[in-house]
């Protein structure tokens, strides 16, 4: 039988898990540096409302031109030259691309033929209606006789007005297949290669075609209700900052991209051609005033007893207030207050929901600096403009 140590009393192992769990105890005090005082500030994310200029909704756009027409063959076939490039200008009738034409040249010349034999069926059919005719003055033939070779003339006759016109549509095929510029712009795209087989009506080029510039841009689902063509908007360039321009808006899509769930819509903007150049990133800035002088972030505003509120940081007692406030418009990110609020003020921007009415925080801004919601200059964090994308 092997040997099986004793095992020890019940109450010397009770005593030895005392004293493990007694060592885990100290352990994990000396790790956290002691218990944290129930009544220390709280660390709260905090910002200040937003004032109307720094608020309106600003939409990412791109300038492109009023008019712009894809071009394309009238006919198929082979792409055996391509003659312009992408932001090329053309003038009107310049030829951009040329389609193998010998087929067309070929139809053409059979029309051409078809033609000449059904003249000159017209030039005999003619002839014999004289003879005919003649004939029937000495009451040499009958009546019938000379009916059926005036309808034969007449047959002849339709033979080559429908032969005419086979050799002008193929005519115009052979002079299909050169792509001709329809007016004066810069080709912004371009959409097929020398060699590639396309087919009638296929996209070449895009044309931009000279004259006023818009700005294409995406209004969201959140904002559509309040996008309206008709209403007057500034746009600004990347190029130059600082610097607007008055548009309107021209034109609103009625229905959502389906992938991206946005609506397209366009700015016509009032500036010279020559200062707004194609293809440069533009912003649309929408004026919202209308008594919606502050916003502030969606997770600052509160809902207690179905009423809408916000907790205030007291400048002094750095202790929280929780404070009614009216709502306007609800934008992406952001919530416009309507009353309740002073532009100067610190609001807790997140987490309020954890937080209770009268209780002292340390307020933080987003890069987790100190605020003194009570100092001026130096001593406070500056507010910070709020980026479009985050309203």
């Amino acid at each position: 039988m092997p040997y099986m140590p004793p095992r020890p009393a019940s109450g010397v192992a009770s005593a030895l898990r005392a004293m493990v769990f007694a060592a885990a105890l100290l352990s994990l005090s000396g790790c956290g540096g002691g218990d944290v005082p129930a009544d220390a500030a709280r660390p709260v994310l905090v910002a200040q409302p937003v004032s109307r200029e720094a608020g309106d909704d600003a939409f990412a756009g791109e300038v492109r031109a009023r008019e712009e027409s894809p071009l394309a063959f009238r006919v198929g076939g082979n792409l055996v030259e391509r003659r312009v490039d992408i932001g090329d200008r053309v003038e009107k009738g310049q030829v951009l691309a040329i389609l193998d034409g010998d087929d067309y040249a070929a139809r053409a010349r059979a029309a051409r033929a078809q033609l000449a034999a059904a003249e000159a069926e017209l030039s005999r059919a003619r002839a014999d209606q004289a003879r005919v005719a003649k004939l029937g003055e000495d009451r040499l033939v009958s009546r019938s006789a000379i009916d059926a070779q005036n309808a034969a003339a007449t047959a002849a006759q339709g033979q080559v007005t429908a032969a005419r016109a086979e050799l002008d549509v193929a005519n115009n095929q052979a002079d299909y297949t050169q792509l001709r510029a329809p007016a004066d712009g810069v080709i912004a795209a371009r959409q097929a290669e020398a060699g590639q087989v396309v087919a009638a009506g296929q996209a070449i080029f895009t044309l931009a075609v000279d004259g006023p510039r818009e700005v294409a841009f995406a209004v969201p689902e959140g904002a559509i209700e309040q996008v309206k063509p008709g209403m007057a908007v500034e746009v600004s360039l990347w190029s130059a900052p600082g610097k607007r321009w008055p548009g309107t808006i021209r034109e609103v899509s009625p229905a959502a991209d389906p992938a991206s769930r946005t609506f397209a819509a366009r700015v016509a903007v009032d500036a010279a051609t020559d200062a707004v150049e194609l293809g440069q990133s533009a912003r649309v800035y929408l004026d919202r005033s209308g008594g919606e002088a502050l916003t502030v972030p969606m997770a600052a505003l509160l809902e207690v007893d179905g009423t809408p509120s916000v907790y205030v940081v007291d400048p002094v007692s750095s202790k929280l207030e929780r404070r009614t406030v009216g709502v306007g418009r609800y934008g992406a990110s952001r919530v416009a207050i309507t009353g309740g609020l002073a532009p100067d003020e610190w609001v807790v921007a997140a987490g309020g929901h954890l937080l209770r009415d009268g209780q002292v925080v340390a307020p933080v801004d987003r890069d987790n600096r100190p605020v003194r919601p009570g100092a001026t200059g130096a001593d406070s964090a500056p507010a910070t403009r709020v980026p479009a994308q985050e309203r």
